[in-house]
């Protein structure tokens, strides 16, 4: 398998057991397992398996001693997913009036996006006023024309510009984009008090949010090494922030190698080589770039280490080589050479790079590379392979698993993932009793590891009652200006714009005004703000939302002319497109079931679809023609297991062909999902396979079970699978 998957930035006790030795102090606020941005805009499912911690979020959360949850849920059912209908009144609404747009100025908003695209900044400027008669979208040429004098940095800081356009658009979602554009062009170019006097943004991206401490840390106000350590992210704001913040010493060497270290196990190569300029003087960086090209070359002519410099440099050297061809020749090499040279906690974190290195290749060995790194400080991306590699080894030493997540901080020991499988290392340890109440605090959560938890209590998962919704709160959404702008926004095909100000006019919304702006989403056939504005709701469970089954049953049709299992179906839609008939991914998939143009034509002809053309694949008809049989032929092409089936739908057929030919004995279908190397396939598999059970479940009245979904994999030969 390639390396580049190590280039992804989208990663990812029992009474009477010993405990382990204490857990050293965690580099704070660096885990550099930036997040996988949702295709068009879609959240990872909740009601299935969201990405953890260590996949989604920077900064490592605290270290605390993994106990038995205090809090339980009731044996007797979910209290979190309770079809309970909320007191509050629905508001009386006056029939909504849609506001009249003059053509000609809805025509210059139009052509005002366009000549953004074509960056005709002149045109422009002429278009804002014209557009301003548009009272839904009239003052996005404004913004757009604003925001582009703020970006450049050859001209001043319109700052007179912006305090009327704020005073213009007060509470709007382009109020809190113009501002946080603003904080980044007062502070590159100089003016931190103003920056600072800015009214702060509610949710600030990573560059604010390094872009007001460089502020206040340039304005007297000394930045602290733990805050710069939580915001950083590789680009240009948080990059100015490390300069300066180095220059002037507020970050340790340790920190600073821990923060390099973190960057080689997930960067980029462009964003490791700028990190290691700021750690490094330009002799050490004629040694760094060298390693980083031959590790073995270099290491050949070094001599023993001196200075700090040059056992950090060692300590990355011998890290690179995990990245070899034959990593059991390279770790003989380093215990003859180097194993005595460097000290032992740098050694330890080697021998934990040997070990990722080795699980993302799912090799067998993964799991004697992680015990050998000992309580070494890790990143919570690290952290969570060294358990899945103690999952996939054979056999399973459940020990070996719960002290793996006993090294995890707090908050990632938490996570739904990490509870069920300590509570199973408990149960395979005989601690029933504890193993219980692990699976009892998750057993709430509509997702993969609720349901299997829930499973585990000898419960079947049951769609909570159906909860009513007073009209009143449909009309309310409808007469929502920020929704209204939205709809307006998706009418025009503008997604990337559409979502976001969507969004924002959710903010502070309770449960029935969130599911009102839900069936709104309805009406208006957008459906992937169905679920995700459901979703977001936090006593009433929605089912007839949340998992919402458009089209009238044509795709149910589908399925059943070629005996496909129509819930298996309906999960996957939801997952790949969320029901959205146009959706375009960032590779070129495309379509309600998200087929690449190679797999479009390579099924259209194995089906006989005769005059198949490419631009055919966003109508409905033939791209769930085309889908449901790819899924078809990639379920036989396996074996008929939906598991490997919808892993190979992500990944490609052959992929889990190779993973599944690595198992050294039979394991459980959710230890194999679980182990996925790729993030985006993992998490896909789970939440496909998680919405499969509801789904089932809402078509059928009856409950179904995820765990016999997922069965049992079986070690298969390494033969290849034909892939379009």
């Amino acid at each position: 398998m390639s390396l580049d998957i190590l280039r992804d930035p989208w990663r990812f006790g029992r009474a009477g057991v010993a405990a382990p030795p204490p857990v050293p102090p965690r580099r704070s606020g660096r885990v550099l397992a930036w997040s996988l941005s949702a295709l068009l805009g879609l959240s990872g499912c909740a009601g299935a398996q969201a990405p953890t911690v260590a996949e989604t979020q920077a900064g490592e959360a605290p270290v605390v001693a993994l106990s038995a949850p205090a809090d339980a849920a009731p044996a007797g059912g979910q209290t979190a997913v309770q079809g309970v209908v909320q007191g509050a009144s629905a508001p009386v609404v006056p029939a909504y009036v849609a506001p009249v747009v003059p053509a000609a100025a809805r025509q210059a908003v139009m052509d005002a996006y366009d000549a953004v695209k074509r960056r005709r900044w002149d045109d422009l400027d002429r278009l804002a006023p014209l557009a301003l008669a548009d009272p839904v979208l009239g003052q996005y040429p404004r913004y757009w024309a604003l925001q582009h004098r703020l970006q450049d940095r050859a001209t001043p800081v319109p700052n007179a510009a912006v305090r009327q356009f704020l005073k213009d658009n007060p509470g709007t979602y382009l109020n809190e984009r113009i501002r946080a554009d603003w904080i980044l062009a007062a502070v590159r170019a100089g003016d931190y008090a103003g920056a600072l006097r800015i009214e702060p943004v509610a949710d600030p991206s990573s560059s604010v949010q390094c872009a007001l401490l460089l502020a206040r840390h340039m304005d007297g106000r000394r930045a602290r090494a733990a805050e710069v350590l939580d915001v950083f992210k590789p680009n240009a704001d948080c990059w100015s922030l490390l300069d300066q913040v180095a220059a002037d010493h507020v970050l340790s060497r340790k920190e600073l190698n821990g923060l390099l270290r973190d960057t080689l196990e997930a960067g980029r190569a462009s964003d490791i080589t700028r990190l290691a300029s700021v750690v490094f003087d330009d002799a050490a960086m004629v040694q760094f770039a060298a390693l980083m090209k031959d590790p073995r070359k270099w290491l050949e002519s070094r001599a023993k280490p001196r200075t700090g410099t040059d056992f950090e440099l060692l300590a990355i050297a011998l890290a690179r080589l995990a990245r070899s061809d034959d990593r059991a020749e390279a770790a003989g090499y380093i215990q003859d050479r180097w194993a005595k040279v460097l000290p032992k906690a740098d050694m330890q974190w080697v021998w934990g790079q040997f070990g990722l290195v080795a699980a993302l290749n799912v090799e067998p060995d993964a799991a004697r590379w992680y015990r050998l790194s000992g309580y070494v400080p890790m990143t919570d991306y690290n952290h969570a392979w060294q358990v899945r590699a103690e999952l996939r080894a054979s056999p399973i030493h459940w020990d070996q698993v719960a002290a793996a997540i006993r090294k995890m901080g707090g908050a990632q020991a938490d996570e739904p993932v990490w509870r069920y499988w300590y509570g199973r290392a408990l149960a395979a340890q005989g601690n029933a009793q504890a193993a219980r109440q692990y699976f009892e605090s998750i057993s709430g959560d509509l997702g993969f590891y609720g349901q299997l938890a829930t499973e585990e209590l000898g419960r079947t998962p049951s769609v909570p009652a159906a909860p009513v919704l007073d009209p009143g709160w449909t009309a309310q959404a409808r007469a929502n200006p920020g929704l209204q702008r939205a709809v307006a926004l998706f009418d025009l095909g503008w997604r990337r714009e559409a979502v976001p100000e969507w969004n924002f006019a959710l903010r502070g919304m309770s449960d029935p005004q969130l599911r009102g702006a839900a069936e709104f989403a309805r009406t208006e056939h957008i459906y992937d703000r169905v679920v995700n504005t459901s979703l977001q709701t936090r006593q009433v469970v929605d089912f007839s939302q949340r998992f919402i089954a458009p089209f009238e049953g044509r795709v149910a049709e589908k399925a059943r002319q070629i005996d496909l299992d129509p819930a298996w179906v309906y999960g996957l839609i939801r997952q790949e497109s969320r029901f959205i008939t146009d959706a375009r991914s960032r590779v070129g998939a495309s379509g309600l079931m998200q087929l690449m143009p190679s797999t479009a034509r390579y099924v259209a002809r194995k089906i006989g679809l005769k005059d198949f053309k490419p631009s055919q694949v966003n109508d409905f008809e033939t791209n769930t023609v085309l889908g449901t049989s790819y899924m078809n032929m990639v379920l036989q092409g396996l074996g008929g297991s939906q598991l490997l089936a919808t892993a190979g739908y992500n990944a490609g057929p052959g992929r889990p062909k190779r993973w599944r030919s690595q198992l050294q004995a039979p394991v459980e279908g959710a230890i194999f999902a679980e182990t996925i190397p790729f993030t985006e396939t993992r998490l896909y598999v789970k939440n496909v396979m998680s919405n499969a059970v509801w789904y089932a479940t809402l078509f059928s009245g009856q409950p179904d079970s995820l765990k016999a979904r997922l069965g049992t994999v079986s070690p298969l030969d390494g033969t290849q699978t034909a892939r379009p």
